[in-house]
């Protein structure tokens, strides 16, 4: 179960402004750096099993789940503050946190907060995960840098914090996968494009707060995706499908834009043409900036991202609802639950219009656009799963 608390402290990560006492030539919030840092660990971790190294997949997706609700808690402190506090008080720190969030992280699961306490306590605990994670944190707010050092030339200070930055990357440079992205043109070029999803905002035809990006909003479906999962205790490598298909479920709309529903439904056969362009584009221009050992998970991920499916014989095949839960969870069949992923999906959207309307921003897109929502998959149910309590959260603005 997602709780309504749950739900509003990871939107609550979109109004977190970064570098705000720094000339930013346009917003840098929270949300988009913790989605950036999580593609990015993908990318380490990835190289790093290309050399036969162990990753604990599930460890690493719950760690930067874990790791998203502490920075949210703590807001916007200033790195070097916030180093000094945890090198001084962590476990105070830390057990502040976990008091607060302890409830909301019981409803998916007694065990998922349990998992969350030993994650803050015992350093010893997903030790290999956590240093992937920080080693991503670092890359992302390198990326960031190189964005708003032009703008702040000017300013005092601005080229110890320039050095400060280069020398947290070089701290793990032990990683192939540090390495490639420092040396590599063309896998920085993923980690580039990926990054600029930033930019997008959604709704873009509406005025919106908070201003939700293409990249936060995929981020937001993945936590949501995975809470879920748990609740359906899903096997490993299903749950593993089903958090990196929410996290690069709208990756191509960095070649075609975020092309509004009303547009797309508009004209019969439009969104076939538009997801055959998508296809086209992601082989060309996205595909090639990867290994090309990667090339099938990624298009497992990205294409047919609504529907059920699973790999057999080292074939995609699509499977009817419900039929994961009595054939196919098990680790060998890597089932992708896709219709969980568009319910995620669209419950994002509902949210946003929510919470936009609730910040008194008068709309009629918004208020047509959540009430078609609402009725379209508020009264789902998929496997054991409902979702109209979280709709219903949000139905009165």
């Amino acid at each position: 179960m997602i709780t309504k608390q749950i739900i509003e402290r990871i939107f609550s990560a979109a109004n977190i402004l970064r570098w705000n006492d720094h000339i930013r030539p346009f917003d840098f919030f929270e949300i988009d750096k913790q989605a950036h840092k999580v593609i990015i660990a993908y990318i380490i971790a990835k190289f790093d099993e290309e050399e036969n190294k162990k990753i604990n997949w599930i460890n690493l997706i719950e760690g930067a789940i874990f790791e998203f609700f502490h920075r949210t808690m703590l807001t916007d402190l200033k790195p070097e503050v916030y180093h000094e506090i945890m090198s001084k008080k962590k476990k105070e720190l830390n057990k502040w946190v976990f008091e607060n969030l302890k409830e909301d992280m019981e409803k998916p699961g007694k065990d998922f907060a349990e998992r969350f306490e030993r994650y803050l306590f015992d350093d010893e605990y997903s030790k290999y995960e956590k240093r992937i994670l920080a080693a991503s944190h670092e890359f992302s707010t390198r990326w960031e840098f190189g964005i708003i050092y032009p703008w702040n030339k000017v300013l005092y200070g601005i080229d110890t914090t320039k050095e400060t930055v280069d020398a947290c990357i070089s701290k793990y440079q032990d990683f192939s996968g540090v390495k490639k992205l420092i040396m590599n043109k063309k896998y920085y070029g993923f980690l580039d494009l990926c990054g600029q999803l930033r930019f997008q905002q959604r709704w873009a035809q509406s005025f919106r707060q908070p201003k939700t990006t293409v990249l936060g909003h995929m981020f937001i479906v993945a936590i949501f995706v995975y809470l879920y999962s748990l609740e359906m205790k899903v096997c490993e490598k299903r749950a593993y499908n089903n958090f990196f298909s929410s996290l690069f479920h709208d990756l191509p709309e960095i070649l075609t834009k975020d092309i509004v529903s009303p547009v797309k439904f508009s004209v019969e056969g439009l969104e076939d043409i538009i997801k055959e362009f998508e296809k086209k584009q992601v082989e060309n221009r996205i595909l090639p900036l990867l290994p090309q050992s990667w090339y099938f998970e990624m298009k497992y991920f990205i294409e047919n991202e609504f529907s059920n499916r699973i790999v057999e014989n080292g074939e995609i095949k699509f499977i009817k609802d419900g039929d994961i839960d009595e054939k196919y969870n098990k680790n060998e069949f890597s089932a992708a639950d896709g219709k969980l992923v568009e319910v995620c999906d669209k419950m994002s959207a509902y949210i946003e219009a929510s919470l936009a309307l609730r910040y008194g921003i008068h709309s009629d897109m918004l208020n047509k656009s959540k009430m078609k929502l609402y009725d379209r998959f508020a009264n789902l149910q998929i496997a054991n799963l409902q979702f109209k309590d979280v709709f219903d959260y949000f139905r009165e603005t």
